[in-house]
């Protein structure tokens, strides 16, 4: 009663103003705009399954991958070759070169960086190259299995690992289980890295944050189960974050490769977009953050003269592709 006495002691015309303020603030927010990601016409074919000479195989496959612009201008990529005859876990890294990122077919430079057991890495368990610059120096971090691992470039090609008590590893948690698949960003003067790990078979995304690359902090999930699934290993991989604007991050998770055979896509690869405005935070065990689905592999989105690119696996897993990315205006 006392609610309704004040409502009508308020003047005809401010009543119906405050009306049409409040049914106005309810549709804005009914229909209110965020940006997502879609893919801007066709790919272009920019590596594809190398010849390893006699470590090469009939099943081997270019997977997990790193792009960036080399000191020199020209393109570089990197990428994990599995199921190769590299003793161990079969993985290592191979490198293609391009004058310009629209070239179609980078050339080929060779096995780029293998294992090595004497610094404790897993025989055959190189994993995931992902390169930032930083005070002039290209900072490539990898997995070796287990750890994440640091090496370092003055020109952005030729790459030598960071030896620490006599080893690359920056971190790792044998309880996690396949540490892998790292990438960073830095927000508000912080460095996060985002990774992959599975106990149990368990797949997901982590981060850690640090201030020098060297130190840092405990492991958080960040994403895990929703409609992707959870109990496999692959339900959560190839994390990639960007931060859009200030404080909306997008989190692109794989989880699936799809399924390609005898020449023909039976079941297209699979990428969740979410949005979120904590790093943190991409939703555990829901879809609240989920914004988009991409018919893609391992993405890796990046930015150049102020357009926006994605790179992604062949969909029958035989070699890398750039597509264009456009951030188009979705009602909420």
């Amino acid at each position: 009663m006392t609610v309704f006495k004040t409502i009508k002691s308020v003047t005809p015309p401010l009543f119906i103003l405050l009306v049409f303020l409040v049914s106005s603030c309810s549709e804005m927010k009914k229909t209110s705009v965020s940006m997502v990601p879609e893919i801007d016409g066709e790919w272009w074919q920019v590596a594809d399954n190398p010849d390893l000479d006699d470590l090469s195989t009939p099943q081997q496959q270019p997977v997990d991958f790193g792009i960036w612009q080399a000191a020199d201008g020209s393109w570089q990529l990197w990428s994990c070759i599995r199921k190769t005859k590299e003793s161990g876990n079969t993985r290592l890294f191979h490198r293609w070169e391009g004058k310009t990122l629209d070239q179609k077919n980078w050339s080929p430079k060779g096995i780029a960086m293998r294992a090595d057991s004497s610094l404790g890495e897993t025989p055959g368990g190189l994993q995931a190259p992902y390169v930032i610059k930083s005070q002039g120096k290209y900072l490539m971090f990898y997995g070796d299995w287990n750890n994440i691992c640091l090496a370092i470039s003055d020109d952005g090609k030729s790459f030598d690992r960071v030896i620490r008590n006599g080893s690359p590893k920056l971190f790792g948690d044998q309880e996690e289980t396949n540490t892998r698949d790292p990438m960073l960003i830095n927000s508000n003067n912080l460095w996060y890295c985002y990774y992959t790990a599975h106990p149990d078979n368990d797949g997901a995304i982590y981060v850690r944050t640090s201030n020098d690359f060297y130190s840092w902090g405990n492991s958080e999930i960040v994403s895990y189960g929703g409609s992707p699934g959870k109990g496999e290993l692959w339900f959560a991989e190839c994390p990639h974050v960007i931060e859009l604007t200030d404080d909306t991050y997008f989190l692109f998770r794989t989880y699936s490769y799809g399924n390609y055979k005898s020449g023909k896509l039976i079941n297209p690869p699979k990428t969740n977009v979410y949005r979120s405005n904590n790093p943190k935070d991409f939703g555990i065990d829901n879809d609240n953050y989920l914004v988009a689905r991409l018919p893609v592999a391992a993405p890796e989105i990046f930015k150049h003269e102020d357009k926006w690119y994605i790179a992604a696996l062949n969909d029958d897993l035989q070699g890398i592709r750039i597509a264009k990315l456009n951030w188009i205006k979705s009602e909420e």
